[in-house]
């Protein structure tokens, strides 16, 4: 039989004593379990139904859930935890209808008006618990509350990764609400730690979503107005070839879109690049979803664009890279999303978010969000979760003593310190905290701090398909220069990349549209002080100092260095 971890066991002994307590609202009957995604909550669940029958053999249990996917998953748990345990499924969605099972691991909407057929419970757990709407009067309110009336003492318990719902507030809050409070949460980072969950590392995207215009319903975007914001053909190949850089080495990557075109659009530009990809939506049929579902888990797929579904109880821990391509104002959305790469898996040493819809900035690290802040976000309150570096001026966790783009300490930096640009305004960490696994040191050692080279000149270069950027320098004797190529008349993130070539050396803020006028007006761009060159595994950070100390930076590729 599986074993249970602390946490795990530390939640169902929470959640007994909770009960124990007594007291509760009868219009809010249950209490909730907060577990992240990937540690184990089908295993807590199915822990919690055995001991509620070997506690009592003529209990009857219902578990509960919103789709046919996670209704297998769930039994498959239970079955493998409990081999001889007395359960069935009623889900039209699996063709079965096994109501007399003591317990019953069924779907919502083929048993919300079927109670003549599950019968009297003593136990309800619901997964995803976060799915419930405010209103009492929804599937899930008339369900238990009328198993209530046929089992007044009846428990019901909440499992769930966001103790907040994806389009309101909290589960144990306001009118309507279906629980009390919360017995238990575990912490996301504390499991990263233990290694139970795999660390998470972000990335700052030089393309960015732009939904200023776009109108909000209900606290989110509309999803018609924000789908035209960002389905736009520069941004999807922008997005697109930064993922690509990016990707090297990682096996699975998931991209959560804003609309089913967005999917496609997304799908067809990966697909430009070189690799396999398939996009999953909620229109996709059952057998072509389950087809493809398979193929991306046994790695005969590289990438899944994602519309409506994959955000909740898609359980792939192969996932090592999360492309967030669709702006929310929902935290719970966020936090689902960012969670599909929390699960660990062989020959996985992390897994790489890249943000281009701003999300780290508007919700905060995915370990440090609360139901406040929530709420907060979706009625407009609360402001950012991140404060500006004192240093460079980057965003960084309200909570970070260092920020990692300029290693100032924010409670100690200098008078007099000098400013700099951020290298990216989203240049955030997915995590409030440097987390790695404990069984392993949380990174390598730090390396020492790379040298700054005088430069001694700067050129521009036409080349065949633009301009190579020329910063030169000397080392004692020995001669070198890096070259940054520029392609100004091209769309999207290589655009971008030039203008920030362009106002990094004093060009101004209108750039030219391409490179004849690059090299036209040369002379209004300023040589550096000095040059930095950070080295990465997949693409180096250039930092330059101007003449009047002010520092910007470029992480990208490098067209070559000549020494």
């Amino acid at each position: 039989m599986l074993r249970l971890r602390d946490y795990q066991r530390a939640s169902l002994d929470a959640l007994a004593a909770a009960w124990g307590r007594g007291g509760g609202d009868a219009a809010a009957p249950g209490h909730l379990v907060v577990l992240p995604t990937g540690a184990g909550k089908a295993l807590v669940i199915a822990a919690l139904a055995r001991e509620a029958v070997t506690k009592n053999p003529l209990a009857r249990v219902a578990i509960v859930t919103h789709s046919r996917e996670l209704v297998a998953q769930n039994f498959s748990e239970l079955t493998r935890y409990w081999p001889e345990a007395p359960a069935g499924i009623f889900s039209a969605g699996l063709g079965r209808r096994e109501a007399g099972a003591q317990v019953l691991v069924c779907g919502i909407q083929s048993v919300a008006d079927r109670l003549d057929a599950v019968g009297p419970r003593d136990l309800v757990i619901v997964d995803e618990a976060h799915l419930i709407p405010r209103a009492a009067q929804t599937r899930y309110g008339r369900f238990l509350a009328g198993l209530q009336a046929l089992t007044p003492g009846m428990q019901v318990a909440g499992f769930t990764a966001t103790p907040y719902r994806l389009d309101s507030g909290r589960l144990d809050a306001g009118t309507g609400r279906l629980f009390a409070g919360i017995a238990y949460e575990a912490d996301t980072g504390d499991l990263i730690r233990r290694g139970f969950l795999a660390p998470l590392v972000s990335k700052a995207t030089l393309t960015q979503l732009d939904v200023s215009g776009v109108g909000r319903r209900g606290g989110d975007y509309i999803p018609g107005e924000l789908e035209a914001a960002v389905n736009r053909d520069w941004i999807t190949r922008a997005a697109v070839a930064e993922l690509t850089e990016y990707s090297s080495g990682r096996r699975a990557w998931l991209a959560f879109c804003a609309g089913l075109a967005h999917a496609d659009a997304v799908r067809d530009a990966v697909r430009a690049e070189g690799y396999s990809c398939e996009t999953v939506s909620g229109e996709t049929p059952r057998r072509e979803r389950d087809r493809i579902v398979s193929a991306f888990r046994a790695g005969k797929i590289r990438c899944l664009t994602s519309v409506g579904v994959l955000g909740t109880g898609f359980n792939a821990p192969e996932v090592d890279l999360v492309a967030l391509l669709r702006p929310t104002r929902s935290t719970g959305l966020y936090v689902q999303q960012v969670g599909r790469a929390l699960r660990c898996a062989p020959g996985k040493a992390d897994a790489l978010i890249l943000d281009y819809a701003g999300l780290v900035r508007m919700h905060g690290p995915v370990d440090a969000v609360t139901a406040q802040s929530a709420a907060q976000v979706l009625g407009g309150a609360g402001g950012l979760r991140a404060k500006p570096c004192p240093g460079c001026g980057a965003l960084i966790a309200l909570n970070a003593s260092t920020c990692e783009a300029c290693w100032t300490e924010p409670e100690t930096e200098e008078e007099g310190a000098p400013l700099h640009d951020a290298a990216a305004e989203d240049e955030l960490p997915i995590l409030s905290a440097d987390i790695g696994p404990a069984s392993e040191p949380a990174g390598p050692a730090p390396e020492a701090e790379a040298p700054w080279h005088p430069v001694t000149d700067l050129t521009l270069e036409a080349a065949s398909d633009g301009l190579d950027l020329v910063l030169g320098w000397r080392d004692g004797a020995a001669a070198a220069d890096w070259r940054v190529r520029l392609r100004p008349e091209r769309s999207g993130y290589e655009r971008e990349k030039a203008v920030l070539w362009w106002r990094g050396l004093g060009g101004g803020r209108d750039a030219p549209m391409d490179a004849a006028g690059f090299l036209e007006q040369a002379e209004a761009l300023a040589r550096p002080a000095a040059i930095r060159i950070r080295a990465g595994r997949l693409s180096d950070q250039i930092e330059c100092r101007a003449q009047d100390g002010r520092i910007f930076a470029d992480q990208s590729r490098l067209a070559g260095r000549t020494a």
